[in-house]
């Protein structure tokens, strides 16, 4: 049995019942899609909470739509998570009338802008993100891209720079190159990115990004897969969709967008996001497992624009603070590091953890061998896989601090250079990965 309505020019609306009885698709919202009808472009935006921003977010993808896609069908489907501040009015109530006096342009086509409330019962990203799947599945577009409410700075041209790709030439995934600070995204540059590109065999800088585009096959594709109610609950969503869509072999390209906002994150936020990252990263490795484990070495994706930029000015750093926390996890969580790493790993963190703050050091060798002990024992599951990711956020601070100290006085390139060298220490460590993975106990 099929939903149907047919559209103004004549064309047929038709979605599949077993849709529309998804709990994450609510009846209000399928007709809205079904008001819509099909489409060339689909902006997703998941918000929750976001009328501090939301609505110059909203006016920006309006111009952008307005100079890069002036003839194409477009729509807005915002993803709400149960904002309380007015956010899916904001959304919805920026008119486009608004955005053309400032652009000087004409849209030859009505964009459409909707919003729903995701049946979610976490307000998790992965909730919006398949809602947002969901719609493109049904609404047909040519390309797709997803924006973050929170990036102040998004430009408008940063529309077409994820969206060409897709819509010109046929890629299925554009993941965005930010310009960052040195000592900005940490995470990335010292185990998502090195490890990412040492498994799967391709040089994406930001696999995990609240900004990309994708093709409406990918989406499907990635729809289908059962990874909204694992035990991960959703979590690193974005990083599961780019790592999907290396194993489906799908076309990638990253795009150079300009700086990346600076986000104050404290220290208590770092376990959240080894959540998304780490967590994310570990949990894929099993099923992935006959994918990376027989790639070697890695290969550039192909890029457009500035293939990474790096700046310098002085940003402040705790840096006692750091090297404090981890000396606090090797003391406070030996018996928890005994069930994760091996025992010569552990008395090398155990050694440098009675250097001085000036002789500290977090050997590189010894952060991949650590890594890859984490990933091999949270695919063993040898203790609560949450409470692995928390173990490695002091280990990680570790880590932070030897960055931050080799790095202090570093030029872009010397920056470069470093996060280069971690890469190759990754992938030349990557049989001892593929060792604990078959015979770790």
């Amino acid at each position: 049995m099929l939903l149907e309505a047919r559209l103004h020019d004549g064309a047929v609306f038709r979605t599949e019942t077993k849709v529309a009885e998804e709990s994450y698709l609510t009846d209000d919202f399928l007709r809205q899609l079904m008001n819509v009808g099909e489409v060339d472009i689909l902006v997703g935006l998941p918000t929750h909470n976001n009328a501090k921003t939301v609505g110059s977010i909203v006016h920006t993808i309006q111009s952008g739509i307005l100079r890069g896609f002036p003839r194409e069908r477009a729509v807005i489907i915002n993803a709400d998570g149960g904002s309380r501040d007015g956010t899916p009015e904001l959304v919805t109530g920026v008119s486009i009338d608004d955005v053309r006096p400032a652009s000087n342009l004409q849209a030859l086509r009505t964009l459409h802008s909707i919003s729903t409330k995701y049946a979610s019962s976490s307000r998790s990203a992965s909730g919006a993100f398949r809602t947002i799947l969901a719609a493109a599945e049904l609404l047909r577009p040519k390309a797709c891209v997803v924006m973050s409410p929170e990036s102040a700075n998004i430009q408008p041209e940063w529309l077409s720079k994820l969206l060409r790709p897709i819509f010109d030439d046929g890629f299925d995934l554009v993941t965005p190159i930010y310009r960052r600070h040195k000592f900005q995204g940490l995470l990335i540059t010292n185990l998502l990115y090195p490890m990412t590109r040492a498994l799967y065999g391709l040089r994406i800088r930001e696999a995990y990004s609240p900004e990309f585009g994708f093709s409406g096959r990918l989406g499907s594709q990635f729809l289908g897969q059962n990874v909204w109610s694992d035990e991960t609950e959703g979590a690193g969503v974005e990083l599961r969709f780019t790592l999907a869509a290396i194993t489906g072999k799908y076309r990638i390209c990253q795009s150079f967008l300009g700086d990346k906002d600076r986000i104050e994150r404290r220290a208590v936020d770092l376990v959240p996001a080894l959540r998304q990252t780490a967590g994310a990263l570990f949990s894929a490795l099993e099923p992935d497992f006959p994918v990376w484990s027989v790639v070697t070495g890695s290969q550039p994706a192909p890029t457009t624009g500035s293939d990474q930029e790096v700046l310098l000015e002085a940003l402040r750093v705790n840096r006692k603070r750091l090297r404090e926390m981890f000396l606090a996890g090797i003391a406070e969580l030996e018996s928890v590091f005994q069930s994760i790493l091996s025992p010569s790993t552990l008395a090398e963190l155990q050694s440098i953890a009675h250097l001085g703050e000036e002789e500290f050091r977090y050997p590189a060798e010894l952060w991949v061998r650590t890594v890859y002990e984490f990933a091999a024992s949270y695919q063993k599951s040898v203790i609560s896989r949450d409470h692995i990711i928390q173990a490695l956020a002091p280990l990680f601070r570790g880590r932070m601090f030897t960055f931050l100290t080799e790095n202090r006085n570093a030029s872009a390139g010397d920056v470069e250079k470093n996060i280069e060298d971690l890469c190759l220490v990754f992938e030349r460590l990557k049989p001892y990965l593929l060792q604990l993975w078959k015979t770790r106990e």
